[in-house]
């Protein structure tokens, strides 16, 4: 199966700039789904965004899209998240996920996660 290591996550002013990083490992050679999730406590999970490790369409959610990029590194199967124009909105723990699969959009189900990482935007 596979396993999760992220890392990032810092408090930030509105406005401001972060980058979250993940690898993914497993012994299998064949591509798989990549993203990233977050939640507040109390709140439903909210798909941040997504994609297939051997390329194709970008998935973001309606709330971040224009402002995050999602890229990956296929060499060494690292998931980048660089987060621009943070808002206090933004604030959640951030889960780095991966699951096989070919088709990826943020819908699908993700039974693999990271460990999660805190970010939090404030004046």
């Amino acid at each position: 199966f596979l396993k999760i290591v992220q890392s990032g996550g810092d408090s930030v002013q509105p406005g401001g700039s972060l980058r979250l990083s993940c690898v993914a490992s497993t012994p299998s050679t064949e591509d798989y789904c990549m993203g990233w999730f977050r939640q507040v406590p109390g709140k439903e999970r909210e798909g941040v965004a997504s994609l297939f490790t051997g390329g194709g369409v970008l998935y973001y959610g309606a709330s971040v899209k224009g402002r995050f990029t999602i890229s990956q590194d296929n060499g060494k199967n690292t998931l980048d998240l660089q987060m621009n124009s943070l808002k206090p909105e933004d604030t959640a723990m951030y889960y780095c996920v991966a699951e096989v699969g070919t088709s990826c959009p943020l819908i699908r189900e993700y039974y693999n996660w990271g460990q999660g990482t805190q970010v939090t935007v404030s004046a």
